[in-house]
């Protein structure tokens, strides 16, 4: 049986306050069992000195709000009546499983950091990220027959499956590690992934797809209650484990609305952060100049002498403009 319009809304705006309920119940004994493992963040000493501050601050935060996720999806999935079952289950099964599995690598990497005061290396990381990507892609393309993508304001766009595989492949991975070079600042990748999801939220109910907009929801109030520890000062921070599977997941959902083109305008800090990572490096090694001071580009603001909080929240306001603009050229655009 189909779900009305009021319950299109209710049980989304449910599963968000449920989700937010939960992780701030759970947040504070969380803190402390971290505390209490003595899991600490090592701090690179490369980086701006204000941050050797955060060293020893418990890291893996981000399992917080992966377990409030899979908790709510779980009891969801297990409330429903079979015929639901079988559209809950491809709408979020990808990201879902995304969230899970790359989680489960940035949790491993944090782990190594804490053990050895260095993460895994990136090209391992890479492996299991395209492995992750590569599995979700195959599994969009074939269950919903995808061919095409959407183009803001124009409508589908043939490309054919196999070039939509690439593109799927290479957006859970971009994005996925674009997050985790954000997450560098008390808040800034928790508050922009927060705008990102909301405006995929609303793209999913609007494209016809209730239970990912209830899955978006859910990580909506899950991350917004690892902000309520994670604002300045942090008491704990989200790691590999919350930023590497944050960005896949929100790729994930992307990929399910068809709307993979609108990702970079909702997402577009997360792209920021990466292009200045590629132009830095690519600068240095071409040139043997740096084009900015640090990178990744919220340093560069840092040691401008922007203090973190304002550097956070303006972070934050350029992601909720991207978030509104891509929801509006969704709503805006001919679905065939």
């Amino acid at each position: 049986m189909p779900l009305d319009a009021r319950a299109l809304i209710l049980i989304p705006l449910g599963v968000l306050l449920l989700a937010f309920a939960v992780g701030l119940a759970v947040g504070r004994p969380y803190i402390q069992l971290l505390r209490d493992l003595r899991i600490g963040k090592n701090i690179r000493a490369e980086g701006p000195r204000a941050h050797l501050a955060k060293q020893g601050t418990p890291t893996m935060g981000g399992l917080l709000f992966i377990g409030v996720v899979f908790a709510l999806w779980a009891i969801v999935f297990g409330l429903l009546p079979v015929d639901q079952r079988n559209e809950f289950i491809p709408q979020t099964i990808v990201p879902m499983g995304a969230l899970l599995a790359v989680g489960l690598l940035g949790a491993i990497d944090d782990l190594v950091n804490v053990a050895y005061g260095f993460g895994i290396r990136g090209r391992h990381k890479l492996v299991w990220q395209t492995i992750v990507a590569l599995a979700g892609a195959l599994y969009i393309q074939r269950h919903f027959g995808v061919t095409g993508v959407l183009v803001p304001l124009v409508g589908e766009w043939r490309i054919g499956a196999v070039a939509f595989v690439i593109i799927a492949t290479i957006a859970i991975i971009g994005t996925s590690n674009g997050v985790n070079l954000t997450d560098g600042l008390d808040g800034l990748a928790g508050g922009t992934a927060v705008f990102a999801f909301l405006s995929f939220t609303l793209i999913a109910a609007a494209r016809g797809f209730p239970w990912l907009t209830v899955f978006c929801a859910a990580v909506v109030g899950a991350v917004l209650a690892f902000l309520w520890f994670n604002v300045h000062p942090a008491e704990f921070i989200m790691g590999d484990a919350g930023a590497l599977s944050l960005g896949a997941a929100l790729a994930s959902a992307a990929l399910v609305t068809g709307f993979i083109l609108l990702l970079p305008i909702a997402g577009i800090v997360f792209v920021a952060e990466t292009v200045s990572v590629v132009l830095q490096v690519g600068s240095f090694r071409i040139r043997g100049k740096r084009i900015f001071r640090m990178a990744p580009f919220h340093i560069h603001f840092e040691l401008l002498g922007w203090p973190e909080e304002k550097v956070t929240l303006r972070f934050w306001l350029l992601g909720a403009v991207a978030g509104i603009a891509a929801a509006i050229l969704a709503f805006a655009t001919p679905i065939p």
